[in-house]
């Protein structure tokens, strides 16, 4: 793990999907799981992929937890698959809980196609707990998460969902990014928009390759240069760019946002783009797009 546990690492989120499309669905009855260290990837990341995972960190001395931990699992046990709680004990996956950012326990957080999604601290009443999971279900469906859920009735026989064929543009394109041709790869993946303007895949696609052929090259020491060179946009977008890499969400907006306050003419237009960048690969259920889709409006109105 680094960061907060590389949840907005692109590449790895892609892998996490593909081994999560590749894997069964949650074994009947297997709603509420302890996880740790060595399985955070599996049980929780790449999990996300298929159903919602609620994070439940807690510790034998907590007292709070004691009461909160019991209506989690109640919920999960009800929701019979629909999502999975997730189990943590901070005392022995210190590691997980230094990388998310654990200020106090309990701590409830939701994972949602390998995204990190806030959620509360402390025994709420199992009312707004259940507003809470409600919420986190519809972002879950929004998303196109697909497994998990309760079982066909006894006697009855789930349809195989049809096979959907690979289309072969998509299949080149994965396979330079795979070699590390990230040059490759956005040709490619260009191309298939170049076809169909409207293609949000690719457009995805394209915008995670971009990042990904920033970075590659990257100065590590670029965010201290930006910080003593405000006004270079060149700097800010790179620094931006790192920050977003090792999931410091809310730094990488900030830094666009205050470039976009500060900047004028082409620089502050470019730092703008780029935010319309982060937008897009962060996603629209994103709950921290809104708010900056705010301030960037302020900031340029």
């Amino acid at each position: 793990m680094s960061g907060a546990v590389d949840l907005a690492a692109l590449k790895a989120r892609n892998e996490a999907a593909a081994r999560a499309a590749e894997a069964p669905p949650p074994a009947a009855g297997a709603t509420v799981i302890d996880v740790d260290e060595a399985g955070f990837q599996a049980d929780v990341l790449d999990r996300s992929f298929q159903v919602p995972v609620l994070l439940d960190l807690w510790a034998e001395w907590c007292e709070p937890c004691k009461q909160l931990s019991p209506v989690l699992e109640k919920l999960a046990r009800e929701a019979n698959g629909a999502w999975i709680l997730a189990k943590i004990d901070i005392d022995a996956n210190q590691r997980i809980a230094q990388a998310l950012q654990v200020q106090s326990i309990p701590t409830v957080f939701a994972v949602i196609g390998g995204q990190l999604v806030p959620g509360f601290q402390g025994a709420l009443p199992e009312a707004q707990i259940r507003e809470f999971v409600d919420a986190v279900l519809k972002a879950g469906q929004e998303a196109g998460l697909t497994g998990g859920g309760a079982p066909a009735p006894e006697g009855e026989v789930e349809a195989e969902p049809a096979a959907v064929p690979e289309d072969p543009r998509f299949t080149a394109a994965e396979a330079a990014l795979e070699d590390g041709d990230y040059a490759l790869a956005t040709e490619r993946y260009q191309a298939i928009l170049d076809q169909e303007p409207a293609n949000a895949e690719a457009a995805l696609a394209l915008g995670q390759v971009r990042l990904m052929q920033r970075l590659e090259h990257l100065d590590p020491d670029v965010a201290s240069k930006a910080d003593a060179a405000p006004d270079d946009v060149d700097l800010q977008l790179a620094a931006a760019d790192l920050l977003l890499a090792a999931n410091d969400v809310p730094g990488a907006l900030d830094r666009l946002l205050q470039a976009v306050t500060r900047l004028d003419g082409a620089d502050r237009d470019r730092a703008r783009q780029r935010l319309l960048e982060f937008f897009d690969l962060l996603g629209p259920d994103d709950p921290r797009v809104a708010p900056a889709r705010r301030q960037l409006t302020r900031a340029l109105f």
